[in-house]
């Protein structure tokens, strides 16, 4: 497609049946939580915030590896993705939505004891008490409520800042030009990605691992890394996919989904060595305070233990592997939509174990209806973001690099 055929005006219309339908989503999410809540006992109300919390830090990590995807363009100076900012941006926009529900599901959850009880319930570091636990009463330090809350409104905070200044700084470069907003983008990417690289285990020990506070991984913050970030690379592919049958963004070819296939299958790959690493340790270690972790999800879980593998190492590993697979769009879109399903899963066995009792986990109206409600809100905040401005960064100074990308 010729440079002079695109109108670097194009801007993506959020109307008709996808508005219709993300409203829809975020209605039956309501109506299911609300289900969960009302007609439920003490076991669907921990079921009910566990499935909060797992949408809302699947909601989150989606958007903040969205702002990651910006920081590693600009710090490598990429010029293939230079025409297709605007996606991922439109994501990292959206991130302080998505880090105050997060904030807002985990401190209801602490608060009413639904959420984190295996260290936040009474008596557990007093003495004196008969529910005294030694091992939690070492870790209070560091985990007790205000401490706890105040990094996850720090981490989030950071993280919503640094968004909302790459996306600034990108709609400052189509009205100035010039390569000051560029320069400045990668200054502070360079800065960002530092801080994010010793933040985000920290927060994912804190949102996820915490759920079994006895247990311990060291390798558990790389390993929900890599699911963020294969989630986002999946997302950015499904919604460029999507916008260029829909007629939009037609500049992007063939080369850029074989450039995003690669990485969801390299990333798939890494996924599932950090998480076999992990299990290999444990397994071969065979010490009963660590292989609870796994007896747990062998156990209550099985189904969902191998069909999170079979879905996030075995279908795009086998799918994408074939060059052509990754430059089709039709089958692009299918393995994505399979690792977002797939990455489901592993949050599902992640935070289940540790937010409902053993035996009482179960898969049904409140569960698929979080997930719609979630997807319906992500769509609409992403889809509205995306609308405000033009699809195509103009005046990025490597954007003919990316016009006409080819591989």
């Amino acid at each position: 497609m010729g440079t002079h055929n695109i109108n670097f005006s194009e801007q993506f219309e959020f109307t008709g049946r996808v508005k219709t339908l993300s409203i829809v989503g975020i209605a039956l999410g309501i109506a299911a939580v609300a289900y969960g809540f009302i007609a439920g006992d003490k076991v669907m109300h921990e079921r009910t915030f566990a499935n909060l919390l797992l949408m809302g830090y699947y909601f989150a990590c989606v958007c903040m590896s969205g702002m990651f995807f910006l920081a590693i363009q600009f710090v490598a100076q990429a010029g293939w993705s230079a025409s297709i900012l605007r996606v991922p941006q439109a994501m990292a926009k959206t991130l302080p939505i998505a880090a105050v529900i997060l904030v807002v599901i985990i401190s209801a959850g602490l608060y009413t004891h639904n959420l984190y009880h295996h260290w936040n319930a009474e008596g557990l570091t007093d003495p004196n008490s008969p529910h005294y636990d030694s091992i939690i009463a070492g870790k209070s330090v560091f985990l007790n409520v205000p401490f706890f809350l105040g990094r996850q409104v720090v981490f989030l905070g950071v993280y919503s800042i640094f968004a909302m200044l790459f996306v600034k700084l990108s709609y400052n470069e189509d009205l100035a030009g010039g390569l000051n907003s560029y320069r400045k983008s990668f200054k502070n990417a360079c800065i960002f990605l530092v801080i994010y690289g010793f933040t985000t285990p920290i927060f994912a020990f804190d949102t996820i691992m915490s759920l079994e506070a006895h247990w311990f991984s060291t390798m558990f913050g790389w390993y929900n890394f890599a699911a963020m970030w294969v989630s986002s690379l999946a997302t950015i592919a499904i919604i460029l996919i999507l916008l260029r049958r829909a007629g939009y963004m037609q500049w992007v070819n063939n080369s850029h989904l074989h450039n995003l296939g690669q990485f969801i299958f390299g990333f798939s790959i890494f996924w599932t060595y950090v998480w076999f690493a992990q299990f290999l340790l444990i397994y071969y270690a065979n010490m009963p305070e660590e292989t609870v972790y796994f007896y747990r999800r062998f156990e209550y879980y099985k189904f969902w233990f191998f069909l999170n593998l079979a879905m996030n190492f075995l279908a795009p590993v086998l799918l994408l592997m074939d060059r052509d697979n990754k430059r089709t769009d039709a089958k692009l879109l299918f393995v994505s939509i399979v690792v977002l399903l797939g990455h489901w899963v592993d949050y599902y066995q992640m935070i289940m174990p540790g937010a409902v009792e053993d035996g009482h986990n179960g898969f049904g109206i409140v569960e698929i209806g979080t997930a719609i409600g979630f997807v319906g809100l992500f769509t609409f905040t992403v889809l509205t973001a995306l609308s405000k401005k033009p699809l195509i960064a103009k005046n990025h100074p490597l954007l003919q690099e990316s016009l006409h990308h080819q591989l």
